[in-house]
């Protein structure tokens, strides 16, 4: 059995993590059906989607400076916080889309400090020469509970065409309350006040590094693209006469495959190389997303999925471990937010601009899109030098 990298504290995190994105998942899709359960037409589908980042967009390189400034812990005890809070708003202001949509944005801004918070902690716990593979195991357990999430879902109307919605809103409330008690035990990870000076030079350098835009843009389109097909595979699933319990399962079987691209992920990016093993995922991802909005078997529809969550799996991990190398101590948390910040934008204007341009297609021209879009970030990650260092 390989030691778990980081020690106690690496698994304090890894405990925060898979309760966090359990969460979400949960949070998120069960919104999207009561969106759905309220008319919402798949436009503004599109604008729920986008308003989960509406707020990192201001708070991201703040929270970033102030992990590095005061420590993670400070930053992740606010971020769980937060996400409690926002699953109290979705379980008192779900009777209206407005209401839905404050209480995405509250979810939108918890999610970004945990974020930041547990990118930093893990650059700082663990050397460089392992980050490939702490990465893998730390965005691994992240795959769990986005698999756990959708799961949970499949108890509140495994039959029906809707869940019980009430019901999903108040069992996501019950998981955040036991993740603010998680986070509580963790222990920020490097002395607070360590920061480089000349911060701001420094993080314009880093932007000039050979490749690392490409990178961040090719990181914003696979993230979109997975909160587009979380979003509008329900949306699909209702249009073809899925059940819950199928497109439960469908989201289940993507966050599984993920976890499987990342298990390995440090050996089979020392064999294949960083960049090829990147590009070769997302094509795949790409090729697999134009399959699903296909009247096809729902065998199909899950051997798609399987290729999919594998793909989109592996570009996280990859591209946090690159920037945690060539990001100094004392940047950290500052250079992990500047990628939220651009992951952010990509949620906002992505499935937004995406929903606008397919809303006479459906939610079948929304994915389609969505596959484009993965093609040419496939094709734009093949000049980004990610092997070197």
């Amino acid at each position: 059995m390989h030691r778990v990298p980081g020690g106690p504290q690496f698994v304090i995190l890894c405990v925060h993590t898979l309760l966090f994105q359990a969460v979400t998942f949960l949070l998120r899709p069960t919104a999207s059906y009561r969106a759905i359960e309220l008319h919402t037409s798949s436009a503004w589908l599109g604008v729920l989607a986008a308003s989960f980042a509406l707020v990192p967009l201001v708070v991201a390189l703040p929270a970033g400076d102030a992990a590095d400034r005061y420590g993670e812990h400070r930053v992740l005890i606010a971020g769980a916080a937060i996400v409690c809070g926002s699953a109290v708003l979705f379980v008192v202001l779900a009777d209206s889309f407005a209401g839905i949509v404050v209480a995405m944005i509250v979810l939108g801004a918890g999610h970004l400090l945990c974020t930041v918070a547990q990118h930093a902690m893990v650059a700082n716990l663990i050397p460089n020469a392992r980050l490939d593979g702490a990465y893998g195991y730390y965005t691994f357990i992240g795959a769990l509970g986005q698999a756990a999430g959708p799961g949970l879902l499949t108890l509140f109307g495994p039959t029906g065409a809707l869940p019980d919605a009430g019901a999903a809103f108040l069992a996501g409330l019950g998981l955040a309350a036991a993740l603010v008690a998680v986070t509580l035990f963790a222990r920020a990870t490097s002395a607070p006040g360590r920061v480089v000076k000349a911060r701001e030079h420094r993080v314009a350098s880093l932007l000039r590094t050979p490749g690392l835009r490409k990178a961040l843009l090719v990181s914003a389109v696979v993230l979109s693209s997975m909160d587009i097909t979380l979003v509008y595979l329900p949306a699909l699933g209702a249009e073809h006469g899925l059940t819950v319990g199928v497109v439960g399962g469908l989201l289940t079987v993507r966050a599984l495959a993920s976890m499987a691209s990342r298990l390995f992920l440090g050996r089979l990016s020392a064999l294949l190389g960083r960049r090829v093993f990147l590009v070769a995922a997302i094509a795949a991802s790409a090729l697999a997303t134009a399959v699903v909005p296909f009247p096809v078997p729902v065998g199909v529809l899950f051997a798609a999925m399987v290729v999919m969550g594998f793909g989109l799996g592996v570009c996280q991990p990859l591209t946090l471990s690159w920037l945690a190398e060539i990001a100094p101590p004392g940047l950290r948390g500052r250079v992990m937010s500047l990628r939220l910040v651009v992951n952010r934008f990509g949620q906002v204007l992505i499935p937004a601009g995406v929903g606008s341009v397919a809303t006479g297609l459906g939610a079948a021209g929304v994915l389609w899109l969505t596959a484009g879009a993965l093609l040419s970030a496939a094709v734009t990650a093949r000049s980004v030098p990610m092997d070197h260092g």
